[in-house]
């Protein structure tokens, strides 16, 4: 790096120049796009080591399970600077998600020591913190001599920082002052619309603004658009997962719980209310109206390529799969829009609900210490950067990766309504559900209910009573309700 190069990226560095200012700076000095962003790396690193003992545990060795996404590549790609900063090496074994989450149970519940951190979901660590397989966090977040001190912890976006925190009771609130930290917030989804805006011109239709609207759209995409295009994808799978996005974004919005929580902590089904049927009730009539024909299989997948291959007219599910539907090869890149969705008119702001990729530390690495340093690395606000105008790491969780003007503008450049359906909806994105350790079972019966109305096998009334009676059974007999 030439002393100019240097002397400039310095300036950045101490806030005496703007991204723009920097990227127009090495521009004038003869520097590509992909080099500039080379020697800002390095010189960020060269910064990190000023403040900080990142060579501390030099020579060591650390290993990680990573599930094959988007996150994990931008990572990899930038492990060199890792390696440059700390002198440690990194391994790792990445798998597909059909069969990442069974890879890291069998190494949890073996209590292995192979793997030193991994990637999971927060929903995961409900199971895998009171279970003793992984550590909080809290203990290496809050020491000054093992976290470096641009870490930056309140710069995480407020409530995905607390919804990867729970004190470990069934119903405790995430992000409670007595909340472990069961894992590090790496990338998250919200939930909202990404529609086909030619289709939804072909047809007439605005974008819709509440629940009402969109099953009136959807209906009439389905209807004017032709070629056998269906007005909107959601999942619909026998599958917790086919509750956590859209519906519950839509649920939440409306008040609506999952769960009741007693004064003196029992839980029961919060699902059969007066409210909660009315937004069924709609739902399924939109399904039934204008979802695809074999809606009951629909998992992220079917959702996803269905828009991507101008099958759908929009989807009501996480942002980055609308992001990734609207590039690389699919049929419709570069004809996708976006729009934060509220589903209740008479609500303030949309209430999304999320899926955080996180990254915890297992309880059985051998060498916790050195695992902390790649995980704040890791999750810390210069690689988040990187990941984020670099790679296709969407959607970041820290403040001041939405606040660059850089990755603003490369949003907007490809991306219409994404950094504004951003805005409008983070501020009150977060885990919606009830965190308690059936999760995974109560929520794959809610699913197996839903079918049971899309199919007309039983009416809506009476499929969430008895949905109801069976979860508050199931409470009780494993002591929670």
């Amino acid at each position: 790096m030439h002393e100019k190069e240097k002397d400039l990226i310095d300036a950045f560095l101490r806030g005496q120049v703007d991204r723009r200012g920097l990227i127009k700076g090495l521009g004038a000095m003869g520097l590509a796009a992909g080099t500039a962003g080379t020697l800002l790396n390095l010189g960020q690193t060269r910064a990190l080591a000023a403040d900080f003992d990142w060579q501390a545990h030099k020579g060591k060795t650390i290993k990680l399970l990573l599930n094959k996404h988007p996150y994990a590549d931008a990572m990899i790609a930038n492990l060199d600077n890792f390696k440059k900063l700390t002198g440690m090496e990194v391994v790792y074994d990445v798998f597909p998600e059909d069969v990442y989450f069974d890879k890291v149970t069998a190494a949890l519940s073996a209590s292995s020591p192979e793997y030193d951190a991994f990637m999971t979901g927060a929903y995961m660590t409900w199971t895998y913190g009171p279970a003793g397989w992984i550590t909080d966090l809290n203990e290496w977040i809050q020491d000054p001599a093992k976290t470096n001190p641009n870490y930056a912890w309140d710069d995480f976006l407020p409530g995905v920082r607390k919804s990867c925190a729970w004190n470990g009771q069934p119903g405790g609130v995430l992000g409670s002052d007595d909340a472990k930290q069961w894992c590090i917030p790496w990338g998250f989804e919200q939930n909202n619309i990404t529609y086909n805006k030619g289709m939804f011109d072909t047809a007439g239709v605005t974008v819709p603004g509440n629940m009402d609207e969109m099953v009136a759209a959807a209906a009439k995409l389905t209807k004017d658009v032709g070629g056998g295009v269906y007005g909107i994808g959601v999942r619909g799978s026998r599958s917790w997962a086919t509750i956590h996005p859209g519906f519950l974004s839509a649920y939440a919005n409306f008040d609506q719980k999952d769960l009741n929580v007693s004064a003196d902590g029992k839980l029961s089904a919060a699902m059969n209310t007066a409210e909660s049927k009315a937004f069924h009730k709609q739902w399924v009539q939109m399904i039934q109206e204008s979802g695809p024909k074999d809606w009951s299989t629909y998992t992220w997948y079917q959702v996803g390529t269905d828009l991507g291959a101008g099958a759908s007219a929009m989807i009501f599910d996480a942002d980055i799969l609308g992001y990734f539907m609207n590039g690389g090869d699919n049929k419709m890149a570069g004809k996708l829009a976006f729009s934060a969705f509220k589903a209740n008119p008479a609500a303030k702001a949309p209430t999304p609900n999320i899926w955080i990729w996180s990254l915890s530390m297992s309880n059985f690495s051998k060498d916790k210490d050195a695992t902390w340093y790649f995980m704040q690395w890791a999750s810390g606000p210069e690689h988040a950067l990187f990941g984020a105008t670099k790679m296709d790491f969407v959607n970041p969780v820290r403040q001041s990766v939405w606040k660059d003007e850089v990755f603003r503008e490369k949003l907007n450049k490809s991306y219409p309504g994404y950094v504004e359906m951003f805005d409008v909806s983070a501020p009150g994105a977060s885990i919606k559900f009830t965190p308690q350790p059936l999760f995974f079972d109560l929520t794959t019966e809610w699913a197996a209910t839903l079918q049971k109305m899309v199919a007309k096998e039983v009416p809506v009334d009476e499929g969430l009573d008895m949905l109801a009676t069976s979860i508050d059974g199931q409470l009780k007999e494993a002591g929670l309700g």
